[in-house]
């Protein structure tokens, strides 16, 4: 079956960096679209970042120059690098297979303080 496990959040200053990381398995993870949701409190859910099977990749305005999203598709692994944090990514994230297969991870916790 398809999973999907999350490690690398945590608390951090603003300013500080934090990297996810995502293990995937069950599905043919080359051939699939990725990408890091968040929901913050009161808020939708939103996506922060997809890359392709290919590596092509996209981000929210709001983390452009900021993050940055990876895969090794040899490992399975799709990454978040979040440099430069704001307030404003606390959040919880969550890895997401989006194309073909949709699935989504347990989510971990981004805070950050000011």
């Amino acid at each position: 079956q398809v999973q999907l496990v999350e490690s690398g959040g945590g608390l951090v200053q603003t300013g500080g960096s934090l990297r996810l990381s995502c293990a995937a398995s069950g599905f043919t993870f080359r051939l699939n679209a990725m990408g890091w949701y968040r929901q913050a409190p009161g808020k939708q859910r939103e996506l922060v970042a997809i890359i392709t099977g290919a590596g092509d990749t996209n981000y929210v305005d709001s983390v452009k120059g900021r993050f940055t999203i990876s895969r090794d598709n040899f490992q399975n692994m799709v990454s978040l690098q979040m440099n430069s944090l704001k307030p404003e990514d606390t959040a919880v994230y969550y890895c997401s297979a989006i194309s073909p297969i949709g699935y989504g991870g347990q989510g971990t916790q981004v805070t950050v303080s000011s």
